[in-house]
């Protein structure tokens, strides 16, 4: 009891000594909560800022563009010249719908943002401005275009529709063709093995002399691709097949030292009964 009593004490007087231990785990809990805060925060910004720089961009391209099409407008009787103003006009608008989009998004972020930033507002208002004054410029420009009969195509809603439509088409088509690849890939895989008797006990895949159809060491076995692998030398005089495999689908085979070689013959029918295949060997 004396040393129960001593021992409490002490822990009594541990605690006395260092009152600041609990305050001092809060406050840096405090600090590394307020840390985590700012680093969010440092994200959100870094990732308007980026897609502010991408709508600036954006613009330089458009200016950059227009300045093609002017230039190439006083050429505008060549065949050429005409279809290369068309492909920068087509270029700006689809260049100016992924701004609208792109400060569509920034708007969006900063009204779902907790902390409010003026600044930030006064920017999106800047490029909603300059938005507006860049279509309305196009608009102009179109016409002028059209006084000298080459005729462009808005870029409506429409059009910006059909074009994500076929996008999102060729992403299901691209995912189809890969998902294909992967059965095909499945439907010509197959594995063997081949070892003394002793080696397919080892590797739990022959007991009691029956081959193991689970809870065997897959990793023991070879993969291949049936349609590539026809022949499999086996290194060895004495040779047993001991999974199940259709007569006529197979020959063995012996070279002039004696040892074995099987030779798939009718590929297909050889893998249609198993996947994998189990030869003891001595």
């Amino acid at each position: 009891m004396k040393k129960c009593i001593a021992l409490l004490a002490c822990a009594t007087l541990l605690c006395a000594c260092n009152p600041g231990s609990k305050q001092q785990e809060q406050q840096a809990a405090r600090e590394d909560s307020l840390q985590n805060l700012i680093d969010q925060k440092d994200q959100a910004l870094s990732e308007l800022m980026s897609t502010l720089n991408e709508v600036n961009e954006g613009f330089a391209l458009i200016n950059e563009a227009e300045g093609r099409v002017s230039e190439l407008t006083r050429n505008a009787d060549s065949n050429n010249a005409r279809a290369d103003i068309r492909d920068n006009m087509r270029f700006i608008q689809q260049t100016l719908e992924q701004n609208r989009l792109k400060i569509a998004q920034l708007e969006k972020k900063i009204n779902q943002s907790n902390a409010a930033n003026a600044a930030l507002r006064q920017m999106v208002e800047q490029l909603n401005q300059q938005l507006n004054e860049k279509t309305a410029e196009i608009e102009q420009l179109r016409a002028q275009l059209a006084e000298k009969d080459i005729i462009i195509q808005r870029l409506d809603s429409s059009v910006v529709a059909l074009q994500d439509e076929n996008q999102r088409v060729q992403e299901e088509s691209d995912n189809n063709a890969q998902i294909a690849r992967n059965q095909d890939a499945q439907l010509n895989t197959a594995w063997y093995v081949f070892g003394t008797t002793k080696e397919l006990k080892s590797h739990n895949i022959l007991v009691d002399g029956e081959v193991l159809t689970s809870n065997y060491d897959k990793s023991y076995f070879t993969e291949i691709d049936i349609r590539e692998t026809t022949a499999i030398p086996l290194a060895s005089k004495s040779v047993k097949l001991l999974t199940t495999h259709p007569d006529g689908s197979y020959t063995l085979l012996k070279d002039s030292q004696g040892l074995y070689t099987l030779r798939i013959t009718d590929t297909y029918k050889f893998w249609s009964v198993s996947k994998y295949l189990v030869i003891r060997v001595k």
